[in-house]
């Protein structure tokens, strides 16, 4: 009996120090997992689909580090303030950092050099100065571009539309805007229509701007441009008293109604992708060995067309167009 007791003492002994290592193992990994990382994002100003990029980036961050630390900060369209953000982040020593659209991520690559930065919604990030060649990324910079299809989307406009002039107001100090102007300009040109394009400084500039140009053209064209789309309704009511449509790159700029076409990307798509680079190069993968990702996968493209409009201007719209399209307002 003695023996039983003792064997079964001596088993007991053995469990206890087994689950004492194990308690140890556990205590140390607590000890060395890595801390939740602190990541700064940064947009050039508030609209829906920087917004919704926005959301997008967090949420796969989130789903990867759940207790990640998310500074979110707006520059409300003033580059003075995004350099200020930058600084900020700076200062805070945040693991990563993110710049939504071109004058943000000019900001932090000017003043981050230590820190992994992230681009997305940047055009084009060589013309930007962010890099090189958007085959690798640069030092500690890399991204996402939604370089959208200008000549195609004018072209769709000019299948339904009869037109001899475009339009376009786009923002003097946004690196991206003026590009997609230039573009469009050149596509223009090549499709042997004219181009009449009109630079603002601010959103509070676009009514007026539109107003300007409005009986000289036959339809508006409307870019990724930040500062443009975060005034969207202004340009609406200017072209609907001059009974002319609105082709926008932007879809969340037609959600609401009033633009005729708008076909470009998902931007809530767009921040997942940007959020999936966020967690790898958090996860140890070296930005300068990024490449540039471009949004080109059909799924990644919204159709967005306006029937009330075309109503309005006595526009008729093929049904094959409309079946393709991914929202229709009624």
């Amino acid at each position: 009996m003695k023996k039983i007791i003792r064997a079964l003492a001596l088993v007991a002994m053995f469990v206890m120090v087994l689950l004492s290592g194990c308690q140890k193992k556990e205590s140390v990994a607590e000890v060395e997992a890595p801390p939740a990382p602190a990541v700064g994002i940064s947009k050039i100003v508030a609209h829906p689909a920087l917004d919704a990029l926005e959301r997008g980036i967090v949420e796969v961050i989130s789903a990867s580090y759940p207790d990640a630390v998310f500074d979110l900060q707006n520059a409300n369209g003033e580059m003075s303030t995004a350099s200020s953000i930058a600084q900020k982040f700076k200062a805070d020593k945040v693991d990563l950092a993110v710049g939504i659209a071109t004058p943000t991520a000019q900001a932090l690559a000017q003043a981050i050099k230590d820190i992994p930065v992230v681009f997305c919604a940047v055009t084009d990030p060589v013309d930007a100065g962010l890099i090189t060649t958007t085959e690798r990324g640069e030092g500690n910079i890399t991204g996402v571009s939604d370089m959208t299809p200008v000549k195609d989307q004018i072209e769709l406009l000019l299948s339904l539309v009869d037109i001899d002039t475009l339009g376009c107001v786009y923002t003097n100090s946004e690196a991206n805007a003026v590009r997609l102007a230039e573009i469009a300009e050149a596509s223009c040109k090549e499709l042997g229509i004219g181009f009449i394009g009109t630079g603002v400084n601010n959103s509070s500039e676009v009514k007026q701007a539109a107003q300007t140009i409005a009986e000289k053209v036959d339809a508006f064209y409307v870019g990724t441009d930040n500062t443009v789309v975060s005034a969207i309704s202004a340009l609406i009511d200017v072209a609907a008293k001059a009974g002319i449509p609105i082709v926008s790159a932007d879809t969340t700029s037609a959600e609401n109604g009033g633009v005729f076409v708008s076909w470009g990307f998902d931007y809530y798509k767009m921040g997942k992708a940007t959020g999936r680079m966020v967690v790898d190069i958090l996860k140890g993968k070296d930005p300068a060995e990024i490449p540039t990702l471009f949004m080109t996968d059909p799924s990644d493209i919204d159709l967005l067309i306006d029937t009330n409009v075309a109503k309005a201007l006595g526009i008729e719209i093929p049904a094959d167009l409309l079946s393709k399209a991914r929202t229709v307002q009624p």
